[in-house]
Protein backbone atom coordinates (compact mmCIF):
# COMPACT_ATOMS: atom_id res chain seq x y z
CA UNK A 1 0.00 0.00 0.00
CA UNK A 2 1.28 3.46 -0.89
CA UNK A 3 2.16 5.87 1.88
CA UNK A 4 -0.58 8.47 2.16
CA UNK A 5 0.69 12.02 1.72
CA UNK A 6 -1.24 14.98 3.10
CA UNK A 7 -1.11 18.77 2.98
CA UNK A 8 -0.81 20.61 6.30
CA UNK A 9 0.18 24.13 5.24
CA UNK A 10 -0.05 26.54 2.31
CA UNK A 11 1.56 29.87 1.44
CA UNK A 12 0.86 32.25 -1.43
CA UNK A 13 2.53 35.29 -2.94
CA UNK A 14 0.54 36.32 -6.00
CA UNK A 15 -0.65 39.20 -8.18
CA UNK A 16 -4.01 39.05 -6.35
CA UNK A 17 -2.81 38.76 -2.78
CA UNK A 18 0.17 37.96 -0.60
CA UNK A 19 -1.52 35.39 1.62
CA UNK A 20 -3.73 32.37 1.02
CA UNK A 21 -6.73 34.22 2.45
CA UNK A 22 -6.25 37.23 0.15
CA UNK A 23 -5.69 34.88 -2.79
CA UNK A 24 -8.92 33.01 -1.97
CA UNK A 25 -11.04 36.12 -1.64
CA UNK A 26 -9.72 37.47 -4.95
CA UNK A 27 -10.50 34.16 -6.70
CA UNK A 28 -14.05 34.22 -5.38
CA UNK A 29 -14.46 37.85 -6.47
CA UNK A 30 -13.00 37.21 -9.93
CA UNK A 31 -10.44 39.94 -9.33
CA UNK A 32 -7.78 40.60 -11.97
CA UNK A 33 -4.20 41.20 -10.90
CA UNK A 34 -3.06 42.26 -14.37
CA UNK A 35 -1.86 45.86 -14.81
CA UNK A 36 0.74 48.12 -16.32
CA UNK A 37 4.33 47.00 -15.77
CA UNK A 38 6.11 49.05 -13.10
CA UNK A 39 9.35 47.05 -12.75
CA UNK A 40 11.02 48.52 -15.85
CA UNK A 41 10.51 51.21 -18.48
CA UNK A 42 8.33 49.71 -21.23
CA UNK A 43 9.04 52.45 -23.79
CA UNK A 44 9.36 50.80 -27.20
CA UNK A 45 7.68 47.55 -26.12
CA UNK A 46 4.52 46.27 -27.77
CA UNK A 47 3.67 44.51 -24.50
CA UNK A 48 3.39 46.79 -21.47
CA UNK A 49 1.29 44.69 -19.05
CA UNK A 50 1.90 41.82 -16.62
CA UNK A 51 0.64 40.23 -13.42
CA UNK A 52 2.99 41.82 -10.90
CA UNK A 53 3.10 40.99 -7.20
CA UNK A 54 2.17 44.18 -5.35
CA UNK A 55 3.22 45.63 -1.99
CA UNK A 56 5.72 42.86 -1.37
CA UNK A 57 8.19 43.31 1.46
CA UNK A 58 10.26 40.18 2.12
CA UNK A 59 11.18 41.40 5.60
CA UNK A 60 7.58 40.73 6.72
CA UNK A 61 8.45 37.04 6.61
CA UNK A 62 12.24 36.62 6.62
CA UNK A 63 15.30 38.33 8.08
CA UNK A 64 16.41 41.42 6.15
CA UNK A 65 19.99 40.16 5.95
CA UNK A 66 18.81 36.90 4.41
CA UNK A 67 16.52 38.73 1.98
CA UNK A 68 19.37 40.90 0.66
CA UNK A 69 21.16 37.74 -0.48
CA UNK A 70 18.15 36.50 -2.45
CA UNK A 71 16.79 37.24 -5.91
CA UNK A 72 13.11 38.14 -6.13
CA UNK A 73 11.98 34.61 -7.04
CA UNK A 74 13.79 33.25 -3.97
CA UNK A 75 12.26 35.90 -1.72
CA UNK A 76 8.82 34.86 -2.95
CA UNK A 77 9.55 31.21 -2.16
CA UNK A 78 10.94 31.96 1.31
CA UNK A 79 7.98 34.20 2.18
CA UNK A 80 5.38 31.67 1.00
CA UNK A 81 7.25 28.93 2.89
CA UNK A 82 7.07 30.97 6.10
CA UNK A 83 3.30 31.23 5.69
CA UNK A 84 2.94 27.51 4.97
CA UNK A 85 5.14 26.37 7.86
CA UNK A 86 3.25 28.65 10.23
CA UNK A 87 -0.10 27.22 9.17
CA UNK A 88 1.31 23.71 9.56
CA UNK A 89 2.56 24.59 13.06
CA UNK A 90 6.06 23.48 12.10
CA UNK A 91 8.07 26.55 13.16
CA UNK A 92 10.00 26.97 16.40
CA UNK A 93 12.32 29.66 17.75
CA UNK A 94 15.96 29.27 16.70
CA UNK A 95 17.25 32.33 18.57
CA UNK A 96 18.37 35.74 17.31
CA UNK A 97 14.92 36.38 15.87
CA UNK A 98 15.07 33.37 13.55
CA UNK A 99 12.81 30.35 13.22
CA UNK A 100 13.47 26.80 12.08
CA UNK A 101 11.44 23.70 11.35
CA UNK A 102 10.28 21.54 14.24
CA UNK A 103 11.19 17.89 14.49
CA UNK A 104 14.03 16.02 12.81
CA UNK A 105 15.57 18.39 10.23
CA UNK A 106 17.29 15.47 8.51
CA UNK A 107 13.88 14.07 7.58
CA UNK A 108 12.64 17.36 6.12
CA UNK A 109 13.35 18.23 2.48
CA UNK A 110 12.48 20.82 -0.13
CA UNK A 111 11.57 20.42 -3.81
CA UNK A 112 10.77 23.61 -5.67
CA UNK A 113 9.90 24.26 -9.28
CA UNK A 114 11.48 27.19 -11.12
CA UNK A 115 11.65 27.85 -14.82
CA UNK A 116 13.87 30.87 -15.32
CA UNK A 117 15.79 31.89 -12.20
CA UNK A 118 16.89 35.38 -11.18
CA UNK A 119 16.29 37.25 -14.42
CA UNK A 120 16.51 40.70 -12.84
CA UNK A 121 20.00 39.79 -11.60
CA UNK A 122 21.02 38.55 -15.04
CA UNK A 123 19.74 41.75 -16.65
CA UNK A 124 21.43 44.06 -14.16
CA UNK A 125 24.75 42.25 -14.33
CA UNK A 126 24.74 42.17 -18.14
CA UNK A 127 24.26 45.95 -18.18
CA UNK A 128 27.10 46.44 -15.73
CA UNK A 129 29.34 44.06 -17.67
CA UNK A 130 28.81 45.68 -21.05
CA UNK A 131 28.69 49.28 -19.80
CA UNK A 132 31.50 49.26 -17.25
CA UNK A 133 33.35 45.94 -17.43
CA UNK A 134 33.35 42.78 -15.30
CA UNK A 135 34.65 44.42 -12.12
CA UNK A 136 31.40 46.35 -11.79
CA UNK A 137 29.21 43.24 -11.85
CA UNK A 138 27.28 42.25 -8.73
CA UNK A 139 29.54 40.12 -6.50
CA UNK A 140 26.69 37.67 -5.90
CA UNK A 141 25.60 37.49 -9.56
CA UNK A 142 25.94 33.71 -9.86
CA UNK A 143 24.38 32.58 -6.55
CA UNK A 144 21.53 35.05 -6.99
CA UNK A 145 20.62 34.10 -10.55
CA UNK A 146 20.80 30.29 -10.60
CA UNK A 147 17.56 28.34 -10.40
CA UNK A 148 18.49 26.10 -7.48
CA UNK A 149 19.00 28.97 -5.05
CA UNK A 150 15.32 29.14 -4.07
CA UNK A 151 15.45 25.57 -2.76
CA UNK A 152 18.92 26.17 -1.29
CA UNK A 153 17.88 29.30 0.57
CA UNK A 154 14.63 27.79 1.85
CA UNK A 155 16.63 24.87 3.26
CA UNK A 156 19.11 27.26 4.93
CA UNK A 157 16.57 29.72 6.34
CA UNK A 158 14.37 27.04 7.90
CA UNK A 159 16.99 24.40 8.70
CA UNK A 160 15.77 21.70 6.29
CA UNK A 161 18.61 19.18 6.08
CA UNK A 162 16.97 16.54 3.92
CA UNK A 163 17.26 16.54 0.10
CA UNK A 164 16.93 19.98 -1.53
CA UNK A 165 16.04 19.82 -5.21
CA UNK A 166 14.98 22.17 -7.99
CA UNK A 167 12.74 20.94 -10.79
CA UNK A 168 13.15 22.78 -14.11
CA UNK A 169 10.61 21.83 -16.77
CA UNK A 170 9.57 25.29 -17.93
CA UNK A 171 5.88 25.98 -17.22
CA UNK A 172 5.37 22.44 -15.87
CA UNK A 173 8.00 22.94 -13.16
CA UNK A 174 5.57 23.54 -10.28
CA UNK A 175 3.50 20.41 -10.92
CA UNK A 176 6.59 18.30 -11.57
CA UNK A 177 8.22 19.54 -8.35
CA UNK A 178 5.17 18.44 -6.39
CA UNK A 179 5.30 15.06 -8.11
CA UNK A 180 8.96 14.67 -7.17
CA UNK A 181 8.14 15.63 -3.58
CA UNK A 182 5.37 13.03 -3.51
CA UNK A 183 7.82 10.35 -4.60
CA UNK A 184 10.39 11.53 -2.06
CA UNK A 185 7.93 11.02 0.79
CA UNK A 186 6.57 7.74 -0.53
CA UNK A 187 10.12 6.41 -0.84
CA UNK A 188 10.55 6.81 2.91
CA UNK A 189 13.39 9.32 2.65
CA UNK A 190 11.44 12.24 4.13
CA UNK A 191 8.60 12.78 6.57
CA UNK A 192 8.05 16.41 5.52
CA UNK A 193 8.73 18.19 2.24
CA UNK A 194 8.30 21.86 1.37
CA UNK A 195 7.20 21.95 -2.27
CA UNK A 196 5.60 24.09 -4.96
CA UNK A 197 6.81 26.65 -7.46
CA UNK A 198 8.20 30.17 -7.63
CA UNK A 199 8.94 32.66 -10.40
CA UNK A 200 9.83 36.33 -10.89
CA UNK A 201 10.73 37.12 -14.48
CA UNK A 202 8.90 40.34 -15.30
CA UNK A 203 11.97 41.99 -16.80
CA UNK A 204 12.73 43.74 -20.07
CA UNK A 205 14.72 40.70 -21.19
CA UNK A 206 11.90 38.22 -20.54
CA UNK A 207 9.08 40.39 -21.87
CA UNK A 208 11.17 41.16 -24.94
CA UNK A 209 11.94 37.50 -25.53
CA UNK A 210 8.35 36.31 -25.17
CA UNK A 211 7.19 39.25 -27.27
CA UNK A 212 9.49 38.16 -30.09
CA UNK A 213 7.95 34.67 -29.89
CA UNK A 214 4.56 36.32 -30.48
CA UNK A 215 3.38 34.53 -27.34
CA UNK A 216 2.18 37.50 -25.27
CA UNK A 217 -1.10 39.40 -25.43
CA UNK A 218 -0.57 42.84 -26.97
CA UNK A 219 -4.07 43.84 -28.13
CA UNK A 220 -5.40 44.99 -24.76
CA UNK A 221 -2.54 46.87 -23.14
CA UNK A 222 -4.94 49.78 -22.53
CA UNK A 223 -7.35 47.47 -20.66
CA UNK A 224 -4.94 45.07 -18.94
CA UNK A 225 -7.58 43.46 -16.73
CA UNK A 226 -9.21 42.15 -19.95
CA UNK A 227 -6.04 40.82 -21.59
CA UNK A 228 -5.86 37.31 -20.13
CA UNK A 229 -8.92 35.52 -21.53
CA UNK A 230 -8.47 31.74 -21.67
CA UNK A 231 -10.84 29.81 -23.94
CA UNK A 232 -12.24 33.04 -25.38
CA UNK A 233 -12.33 33.37 -29.17
CA UNK A 234 -10.71 36.82 -28.92
CA UNK A 235 -7.65 35.73 -26.95
CA UNK A 236 -4.32 36.80 -28.43
CA UNK A 237 -1.66 35.39 -26.10
CA UNK A 238 -0.74 34.96 -22.47
CA UNK A 239 0.09 37.61 -19.88
CA UNK A 240 3.28 37.02 -17.90
CA UNK A 241 2.85 36.87 -14.14
CA UNK A 242 4.95 36.18 -11.05
CA UNK A 243 4.59 34.71 -7.59
CA UNK A 244 4.97 31.57 -5.49
CA UNK A 245 2.68 28.85 -4.20
CA UNK A 246 4.10 26.56 -1.49
CA UNK A 247 2.67 23.46 0.20
CA UNK A 248 3.80 21.53 3.26
CA UNK A 249 3.55 17.83 2.48
CA UNK A 250 3.79 15.13 5.15
CA UNK A 251 3.14 11.47 5.60
CA UNK A 252 -0.29 10.96 7.09
CA UNK A 253 1.35 9.16 10.01
CA UNK A 254 3.70 12.07 10.76
CA UNK A 255 0.94 14.66 10.54
CA UNK A 256 -1.44 12.71 12.79
CA UNK A 257 1.26 11.93 15.33
CA UNK A 258 1.85 15.61 15.96
CA UNK A 259 -1.85 16.54 15.85
CA UNK A 260 -1.63 18.60 12.67
CA UNK A 261 -4.73 19.88 10.89
CA UNK A 262 -4.87 18.11 7.52
CA UNK A 263 -6.06 20.29 4.64
CA UNK A 264 -6.24 17.70 1.85
CA UNK A 265 -4.64 14.50 0.58
CA UNK A 266 -2.10 14.60 -2.27
CA UNK A 267 -3.43 11.56 -4.08
CA UNK A 268 -1.45 11.23 -7.29
CA UNK A 269 0.89 12.59 -9.95
CA UNK A 270 1.44 11.82 -13.61
CA UNK A 271 4.05 13.09 -16.04
CA UNK A 272 4.74 12.66 -19.75
CA UNK A 273 6.46 14.28 -22.70
CA UNK A 274 4.87 15.19 -26.03
CA UNK A 275 8.10 14.48 -27.97
CA UNK A 276 6.66 16.84 -30.56
CA UNK A 277 7.88 20.50 -30.67
CA UNK A 278 10.06 22.89 -28.70
CA UNK A 279 7.25 25.37 -27.93
CA UNK A 280 3.95 24.00 -29.28
CA UNK A 281 1.97 21.20 -27.61
CA UNK A 282 1.03 18.09 -29.53
CA UNK A 283 -2.25 19.26 -31.10
CA UNK A 284 -3.88 15.88 -30.48
CA UNK A 285 -3.77 16.49 -26.71
CA UNK A 286 -2.65 12.91 -26.12
CA UNK A 287 0.57 13.86 -24.28
CA UNK A 288 -1.25 15.72 -21.54
CA UNK A 289 -4.04 13.14 -21.61
CA UNK A 290 -1.56 10.34 -20.91
CA UNK A 291 -0.19 12.32 -17.94
CA UNK A 292 -3.74 12.73 -16.62
CA UNK A 293 -4.42 9.01 -16.94
CA UNK A 294 -1.16 8.26 -15.11
CA UNK A 295 -2.10 10.69 -12.32
CA UNK A 296 -5.56 9.22 -11.83
CA UNK A 297 -4.16 5.70 -11.86
CA UNK A 298 -1.53 6.71 -9.30
CA UNK A 299 -4.28 8.17 -7.12
CA UNK A 300 -6.60 5.18 -7.52
CA UNK A 301 -9.32 7.54 -8.71
CA UNK A 302 -11.77 6.95 -11.57
CA UNK A 303 -12.19 9.81 -14.07
CA UNK A 304 -15.85 10.27 -13.12
CA UNK A 305 -14.86 10.95 -9.50
CA UNK A 306 -13.15 14.24 -10.41
CA UNK A 307 -15.31 17.36 -9.97
CA UNK A 308 -12.86 20.18 -10.71
CA UNK A 309 -9.89 20.72 -12.98
CA UNK A 310 -7.69 23.81 -12.76
CA UNK A 311 -6.55 24.27 -16.34
CA UNK A 312 -3.16 25.36 -17.60
CA UNK A 313 -5.37 27.69 -19.67
CA UNK A 314 -2.76 30.14 -20.88
CA UNK A 315 -5.00 32.24 -23.17
CA UNK A 316 -3.11 31.21 -26.30
CA UNK A 317 -5.00 29.86 -29.30
CA UNK A 318 -3.23 26.52 -29.57
CA UNK A 319 -2.86 25.75 -25.84
CA UNK A 320 -6.49 26.25 -24.90
CA UNK A 321 -7.83 24.20 -27.81
CA UNK A 322 -5.28 21.43 -27.22
CA UNK A 323 -6.03 21.30 -23.49
CA UNK A 324 -9.71 20.90 -24.31
CA UNK A 325 -8.84 17.91 -26.52
CA UNK A 326 -6.63 16.56 -23.73
CA UNK A 327 -9.53 16.59 -21.27
CA UNK A 328 -11.80 14.77 -23.73
CA UNK A 329 -9.05 12.20 -24.34
CA UNK A 330 -8.54 11.59 -20.62
CA UNK A 331 -12.12 11.88 -19.33
CA UNK A 332 -14.29 10.90 -22.28
CA UNK A 333 -17.90 12.01 -21.82
CA UNK A 334 -17.17 13.04 -18.23
CA UNK A 335 -15.17 15.99 -19.61
CA UNK A 336 -18.52 17.71 -20.25
CA UNK A 337 -19.50 17.27 -16.59
CA UNK A 338 -16.25 18.69 -15.18
CA UNK A 339 -16.02 22.18 -13.78
CA UNK A 340 -12.90 23.68 -15.40
CA UNK A 341 -11.33 27.07 -14.86
CA UNK A 342 -8.15 28.94 -15.61
CA UNK A 343 -7.02 31.10 -12.72
CA UNK A 344 -4.44 32.53 -15.14
CA UNK A 345 -7.29 34.75 -16.30
CA UNK A 346 -6.75 36.59 -12.99
CA UNK A 347 -3.05 36.15 -12.15
CA UNK A 348 -1.48 35.71 -15.58
CA UNK A 349 1.02 33.00 -16.46
CA UNK A 350 3.30 32.77 -13.41
CA UNK A 351 5.40 29.99 -15.01
CA UNK A 352 6.58 27.68 -12.18
CA UNK A 353 4.87 29.86 -9.58
CA UNK A 354 1.57 29.19 -11.31
CA UNK A 355 1.89 25.46 -10.66
CA UNK A 356 1.95 26.04 -6.90
CA UNK A 357 -0.74 28.72 -6.87
CA UNK A 358 -3.08 26.67 -9.05
CA UNK A 359 -2.80 23.71 -6.68
CA UNK A 360 -3.66 26.01 -3.78
CA UNK A 361 -6.75 27.03 -5.77
CA UNK A 362 -7.66 23.32 -6.05
CA UNK A 363 -7.28 22.74 -2.31
CA UNK A 364 -9.35 25.85 -1.55
CA UNK A 365 -12.02 24.53 -3.92
CA UNK A 366 -12.06 21.22 -2.02
CA UNK A 367 -12.18 22.84 1.40
CA UNK A 368 -14.50 25.77 0.66
CA UNK A 369 -16.79 24.21 -1.96
CA UNK A 370 -16.37 26.67 -4.78
CA UNK A 371 -15.21 26.70 -8.39
CA UNK A 372 -12.98 29.69 -9.26
CA UNK A 373 -14.14 31.50 -12.39
CA UNK A 374 -12.44 31.99 -15.72
CA UNK A 375 -12.87 35.73 -16.10
CA UNK A 376 -13.06 37.54 -19.47
CA UNK A 377 -14.76 34.55 -21.11
CA UNK A 378 -17.16 36.67 -23.15
CA UNK A 379 -17.08 35.04 -26.60
CA UNK A 380 -16.41 31.30 -26.21
CA UNK A 381 -14.25 29.64 -28.82
CA UNK A 382 -16.27 26.88 -30.54
CA UNK A 383 -13.18 24.65 -30.27
CA UNK A 384 -13.37 25.06 -26.47
CA UNK A 385 -16.80 23.65 -25.69
CA UNK A 386 -16.52 22.49 -22.07
CA UNK A 387 -17.71 24.15 -18.84
CA UNK A 388 -15.03 26.72 -17.96
CA UNK A 389 -16.99 28.44 -15.12
CA UNK A 390 -17.33 31.68 -17.08
CA UNK A 391 -16.84 35.01 -15.32
CA UNK A 392 -18.44 34.31 -11.93
CA UNK A 393 -17.64 31.92 -9.10
CA UNK A 394 -19.84 28.86 -8.75
CA UNK A 395 -20.41 26.73 -5.67
CA UNK A 396 -20.66 22.99 -5.19
CA UNK A 397 -19.09 19.94 -3.60
CA UNK A 398 -15.50 19.17 -4.59
CA UNK A 399 -14.13 15.85 -3.39
CA UNK A 400 -11.41 15.49 -6.03
CA UNK A 401 -9.57 18.21 -7.94
CA UNK A 402 -6.76 18.04 -10.49
CA UNK A 403 -4.37 20.61 -11.90
CA UNK A 404 -2.36 20.46 -15.12
CA UNK A 405 0.77 22.31 -16.21
CA UNK A 406 2.44 22.03 -19.61
CA UNK A 407 5.84 23.47 -20.51
CA UNK A 408 7.94 24.41 -23.51
CA UNK A 409 9.75 21.29 -24.64
CA UNK A 410 6.61 19.19 -24.34
CA UNK A 411 6.62 18.65 -20.56
CA UNK A 412 3.29 17.58 -19.05
CA UNK A 413 2.60 17.42 -15.31
CA UNK A 414 -0.70 16.56 -13.61
CA UNK A 415 -1.39 16.48 -9.86
CA UNK A 416 -4.52 15.17 -8.14
CA UNK A 417 -5.79 16.12 -4.67
CA UNK A 418 -8.80 14.85 -2.76
CA UNK A 419 -10.72 15.65 0.38
CA UNK A 420 -9.00 13.98 3.32
CA UNK A 421 -10.79 11.11 5.03
CA UNK A 422 -9.31 8.92 7.77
Amino acid sequence: MKTRVVVTGMGAISPIGNSVEEFKQSLIAGKSGIGKITQFDTTGFDVTIAGEVKDFDASQWIDKKDARKMARFTQFAAAATAQALKQADLLEDAGEGRQRIKGDPNRAGVVLGNGIGGYEIVSESFHKLFDNGPKRMLPLTVPLMINNEAAGNVSMVYGLRGPAYTQITACASGADALGQALDLIRSGRCDVVVSGGTEACITAFAIGGFQMLKALSSKRCDTPEKASRPFDADRDGFVLGEGAGILILETEEHAKARGAAILAEFAGYGGSADAYHITAPDPSGEGGGIAMKYALEDAGIRPEEVQYYNAHGTSTEINDATETKMLKYAFGDHAYKLKISSTKSMIGHCVAGGGGLEVIACILAIREGFFPPTINLENPDPACDLDYVPNKVQYGTVNVAASGNFGFGGHNGIVVFRKYNE
